[in-house]
C-alpha cells in the first residue's frame, strides 16, 4: 500500500511505499530511492544519471526538478535580475540627489527619502505577493509585476513635482518587490540540495549587487542626459525583461503530475495563467512570514545577516554621497565610480559563500558517508563577519584621514573588503536558514528580506548622528562590536545548538 508523504518543497505529495513511511516514523532515515518503482528509477537514471537526488522528483517533464540545467539557469538569471531591480531601483537616484533637489525644490535630506521609501516598502510587500504567487504561480505574478513597474517608472520620469514623484516611486517598489523575497522559493523548486548555495548565490548576489550598481551606472547618465533618463532606463529595463520572461521564465510552482494530467508540459509552463493550487487562501498567509520570528534559527541568521548587511551595504552606500563626494569634491559621475569597490567585492565574495560553498559541504559529506548538518556551513560565515568589520574599519578611517579635495583610493579599497565579506555572510546564513525550513523556503525569504529591509530603513537615519557624535573613524568601533555582537556570536550560538532547535519542528512534518 501507498502512502503520502512530503517532501522538501513545501509539501508537495510524493507516493512512497508504506515501508519507507515506516522507517521514517521509527526514527531511522530511509532512502528514498529504495522505495521507488523500477519505472521511476529508469526515468531518473535517464534523466539525471543517478538516483542520489535530494528531492526526489516525480517522473513529470514539467517538474522543474527535470528541467535541462540551461533552462534552469535562465530562468533563475531572470528571477536574480528581476530581484536586482529592487535594490538597484531604490539606489538609482543615489548620484542625481543634488539635481532632483534642485528640480523639484525640497532638501537634499527630503531627496533621500525617496531612496528610504522603496527600501521600506520594499520588505514589506512581499507579504502580500507571497500567498498570490503560491495559489497563481510564480509566472503570472513576476509578468504582472514588471509591466506595472514599467508603468509607475515613466510616471516618475513624468512627475512636475515631489510629491508625485515620491507616490511613483513608492508603486514601483511596491510592484517590483516579488522576485526579492519569493526568489529563494523558486532556487528550492528548482535545484537539488547539494547544489542549493551555488545557485542561491546568484539571486543574492543579483539583491546585494542591485545597491551599488544604480549609482554606479546612473552617476554617467545623471551627468550626461539627466536624471529623469534614469526613470526612462528602468522602465525600458522593465519592458525587456517582460518579454524576455515571456520566452524563457517557465512557471516553477509544482504541484504534481495527477493535478493537471490533461495538459502537457509546455502548456503548464509557459501558457496556462490560472489557479495552481485550489487551496483556498487565508488572511494569516498574508502575514505568516513574519511568524518566522519565533523560528529561533531563522530569526538568529536573519539577524546575523542583516547586520552586516545594514553596514557592509546600506552604510557603504547611501552614506557615500555624505562622506565622500563632499571630501572629494565628485561630480555625480566622479561619485558613481566610487561604488566600484563594493561591485567587485560582492563578485568576489561570492565565489566563497556560493560554489566553495557547496564544494565545502560536498566534501564534508564524502569524507563522513553522509549529507553533513546544515550548521556546517556556518563556518565559512566567520570569514565574512571578520572581513566585513576589517573592510568598514578601512573605509571610516581612510575616508577620515583623507585630505579635503584630494581623492584616494583607500576608502574604496575598504567597501570592496566590507561587500566581499557581506556576500559570504549574505549566502551563506541565507542558504542556511532555507535548509533548517525547507518546508517553506518562500517564507523564509521573505521574512529574511522583511528583516534586512527594515533594519537598512532605520540605518540611514542614526548614521549621521553616529558620525556627529563620535566622528567618522571612531564610528568603526561601533559598527565593530555591532557585528560582533548581534552576528558573530549569534551564529556561533547556531553552531553549537541549531540542529536542538529547528529538528523538532521538522520532525512534525
Amino acid at each position: 500500500m501507498a502512502s503520502s508523504e512530503k517532501d522538501l518543497r513545501g509539501g508537495e505529495p510524493h507516493q512512497f511505499d508504506s515501508d519507507y513511511v515506516e522507517e521514517k516514523d521509527l526514527g531511522i532515515a530511509p532512502d528514498p530511492a529504495r522505495f521507488l518503482s523500477e519505472s521511476h528509477k529508469s526515468y531518473l537514471i535517464e534523466r539525471h544519471g543517478t538516483l542520489d537526488l535530494d528531492p526526489i522528483p516525480s517522473m513529470d517533464h514539467a517538474d522543474p526538478y527535470n528541467w535541462p540545467t540551461w533552462k534552469k539557469t535562465a530562468n533563475l538569471g531572470l528571477v536574480a535580475f528581476h530581484a536586482c531591480m529592487g535594490t538597484f531601483t531604490a539606489a538609482a537616484i543615489i548620484c542625481a540627489y543634488e539635481d532632483i533637489s534642485l528640480d523639484v525644490g525640497v532638501s537634499l535630506q527630503r531627496v533621500s527619502y525617496l531612496t528610504s521609501l522603496q527600501i521600506a516598502i520594499l520588505g514589506g510587500a512581499p507579504l502580500f505577493w507571497k500567498p498570490l504567487s503560491h495559489r497563481f504561480g510564480r509566472r503570472p505574478i513576476f509578468l504582472l509585476s514588471l509591466i506595472l513597474s514599467c508603468v509607475c517608472n515613466i510616471g516618475c520620469a513624468k512627475s512636475p513635482d515631489y510629491a508625485s514623484m515620491a507616490a511613483c516611486r513608492a508603486l514601483v517598489a511596491f510592484f517590483i518587490s516579488p522576485a526579492m523575497a519569493i526568489g529563494s522559493g523558486v532556487v528550492t523548486e528548482t535545484f537539488f540540495r547539494h547544489e542549493r548555495a551555488r545557485y542561491m548565490g546568484i539571486w543574492t548576489v543579483m539583491v546585494t549587487l542591485g545597491v551599488p550598481v544604480g549609482p554606479f551606472i546612473f552617476g554617467f547618465v545623471a551627468q550626461r542626459v539627466g536624471y529623469r533618463w534614469i526613470y526612462w532606463i528602468l522602465a525600458i529595463t522593465n519592458a525587456v525583461e517582460f518579454i524576455l520572461y515571456i520566452f524563457f521564465g517557465p512557471e516553477t510552482r509544482y504541484i504534481g503530475a495527477d493535478v493537471q494530467s490533461d495538459s502537457s508540459p509546455f502548456k503548464r509552463e509557459y501558457v496556462s495563467i490560472r489557479r495552481i493550487d485550489p487551496t483556498p487562501i487565508k488572511v494569516s498567509e498574508f502575514y505568516h512570514p513574519l511568524t518566522l520570528f519565533t523560528n529561533i534559527p531563522v530569526l538568529l541568521a536573519a539577524i546575523a545577516y542583516s547586520m552586516v548587511f545594514l553596514f557592509a551595504s546600506v552604510l557603504n552606500s547611501v552614506e557615500v554621497p555624505q562622506l565622500l563626494q563632499s571630501k572629494f569634491e565628485l561630480s555625480a559621475q566622479g561619485l558613481g565610480l566610487q561604488f566600484l569597490g563594493l561591485i567587485i567585492g560582492s563578485l568576489l565574495g561570492e565565489q566563497l559563500g556560493g560554489i566553495m560553498s557547496d564544494m565545502w559541504m560536498n566534501a564534508r559529506a564524502k569524507n563522513i558517508g553522509h549529507k553533513p548538518a546544515p550548521e556546517y556551513r556556518l563556518w565559512l560565515s566567520y570569514i565574512g563577519f571578520l572581513l566585513a568589520i576589517a573592510g568598514m574599519v578601512v573605509f571610516l578611517v581612510c575616508t577620515e584621514q583623507s585630505r579635503q579635495g584630494e581623492w584616494s583610493v583607500k576608502p574604496v579599497v575598504g567597501t570592496g573588503i566590507a561587500a566581499f565579506g557581506n556576500q559570504v555572510v549574505t549566502t551563506v546564513l541565507t542558504t542556511y536558514a532555507v535548509d533548517t525550513y525547507p518546508q517553506d523556503a518562500g517564507s523564509v525569504g521573505v521574512f529574511i528580506n522583511f528583516v534586512r529591509s527594515t533594519w537598512g530603513f532605520i540605518g540611514p537615519f542614526w548614521f549621521t548622528s553616529m558620525f556627529d557624535s563620535v566622528g567618522i573613524a571612531a564610528s568603526s568601533g561601533i559598527v565593530a562590536a555591532l557585528i560582533m555582537g548581534a552576528s558573530f556570536f549569534p551564529t556561533a550560538l547556531l553552531q553549537w545548538q541549531g540542529k536542538r532547535l529547528y529538528s523538532h519542528d521538522n520532525d512534525k512534518l
